[in-house]
Parts: C-alpha cells; structure tokens; sequence
C-alpha cells in the first residue's frame, strides 16, 4: 500500500513537474514575446520622436519663412501707403493749380466779353462819327 501510494505520489509528482516545466516555458515565452514587443515599441517611440522632431524644424524653419515673407509684405505695404500719401496731396495741389487756372480762364474771358463789347461799342461810335462828319462839312 505505501509502494503503491509512493509511486502514485512520484507519478502525480512527475506529471505536476512536467505541468510546472510547460507552465515556466510558457512563464519564458510569454515573457520572450514581451521583451519583443517592448523593443519594437521602444524603437517605433524612437522613429516617431524622430518624426516629431523632423516636423518641429520644419515648422519653425517655415514659420521663419513666413515671419520673414510678412515683414517684407508690411514694409512694401508701408512704402506703397506713403506713396499713396504722397500722390493724394499731389492730386490735391493739381486739383487745386487746375482750380486757379480755371478761374483765371473764366475771368480773362469775361474781361475779352467786355472788351469785345467796347470795341463794337467804339466801333459803333467810330461809324457814327464818320457818318455825321460826312454830314456836316
């Protein structure tokens, strides 16, 4: 009975040694399998802080670029703004000339009308007085 009871004790001895051996292969897979997937993810984070890095120059070298694009946009702004300045007070003084010489032709016309009024006037008298001093000797 103790025979019997022994070996059916080593038997379910060996059989719980052969559970724990699979139990610790498949412990030491698993953990295997792990690692792997802990360094290929280690090396994915790698690439994209790589990635991330390439994209933060990137970005600041085109915001750089656009920094730079914008300053040269506002300071030809600011030159095409003074000369704007600059033809609206041009403009303003023509308008102003164009006004006095306006003026000036208006008022030199209505002195011809008065002076071509006091020709055919003078004329007039002129023709009158040969004509009476025709008739009187």
């Amino acid at each position: 009975l103790i025979s019997s009871a022994t070996k059916s004790l080593r038997m379910e001895t060996e059989m719980l040694e052969k559970k724990l051996q699979d139990a610790q292969m498949k412990l030491a897979e698993k953990d295997e399998d792990k690692e792997k997937e802990i360094q290929s993810l280690k090396r994915l984070i790698s690439e994209l802080e790589f990635q991330l890095t390439m994209e933060k120059n990137n970005n600041e070298s085109f915001l750089d670029k656009l920094r730079k694009e914008m300053k040269h946009k506002s300071d030809e702004l600011e030159k095409l703004t003074q000369e704007r300045t600059q033809l609206i007070h041009s403009l303003s003084q023509v308008q102003e000339e164009n006004s006095l010489l306006q003026e000036t032709v208006r008022r030199e016309c209505e002195e011809r009308c008065g002076l071509t009024a006091a020709l055919s006037r003078a004329r007039e008298q002129v023709l009158e007085l040969r004509r009476l001093s025709g008739t009187f000797p």
